[in-house]
């Protein structure tokens, strides 16, 4: 319950998994968090709309199917159906939502670390409320200079959680994208490239993020309350 008895929401996610896993297996490394976190989100897992093309670093670890959200050349710097991707985020986001956030794990991470940004300056999820809030996991930026001076033209001032592993291969390119936002909450972990367990402290960080989250939806839900009695 808020203030005055206003029943405030759990923040509601769509979980976007990292390259050639799925949206079933993000749901399976994401329950390494405790329950008490996960009981405070609504979490919304979802395929990535191209089969796996390749061979999938989670064979033998997780069960097929495996899917990706858009492929790349060698240098990571050209895109192939990224637009195609984009369209179908817009889709499922209209289907599934509405959403206030997202949270992303690898290639799922790049993409909600740079969606914001697309979204603002009208190139994509034009159909779909504003991302409000996002959390991110061995993310990195985008490496096309084409998809990346529109995704990071501006500083994005929403609140951001971001997790970067000690010996994640990604984490030069993951601190790069934190300067991409206003006031990002840093959770460092000493593992790689993965979804991190919480010890105590991050704990502590996560918790206080939903905290805030949970604040932001509730000033949210008063103004559209006195909107509709004014």
């Amino acid at each position: 319950m808020g203030s005055e008895g206003t029943i405030v929401r759990k923040p509601r996610f769509l979980c976007l998994h990292g390259f050639r896993t799925s949206g079933e297996i993000m749901k399976i490394q994401l329950h390494k968090w405790p329950q008490s976190v996960l009981d405070r989100l609504d979490l919304v897992f979802l395929d990535a709309p191209f089969p796996c093309q390749g061979k999938s670093d989670v064979e033998g670890i997780f069960d097929p199917p495996y899917y990706e959200w858009f492929q790349f050349n060698k240098e990571f710097n050209e895109y192939t159906n990224f637009e195609k991707c984009l369209e179908y985020l817009e889709d499922r986001m209209i289907e599934l939502g509405p959403f206030d956030g997202l949270i992303g794990f690898s290639q799922g991470a790049i993409l909600s670390g740079g969606l914001p940004g697309l979204q603002a300056k009208g190139i994509a999820l034009q159909k779909v409320p504003k991302i409000k809030f996002i959390i991110i996991i061995g993310g990195a930026m985008f490496k096309s200079t084409k998809v990346a001076k529109d995704a990071y033209s501006s500083t994005m001032d929403i609140p951001s959680l971001h997790f970067l592993g000690e010996t994640d291969f990604l984490k030069p390119y993951g601190t790069e994208l934190i300067d991409s936002f206003k006031n990002p909450v840093v959770v460092h972990h000493p593992k790689g490239h993965t979804v991190p367990r919480l010890d105590e402290k991050s704990l502590e960080k996560v918790t206080a993020f939903i905290d805030t989250l949970k604040h932001l939806l509730m000033e949210e839900e008063v103004k559209i309350g006195e909107d509709l009695i004014m």
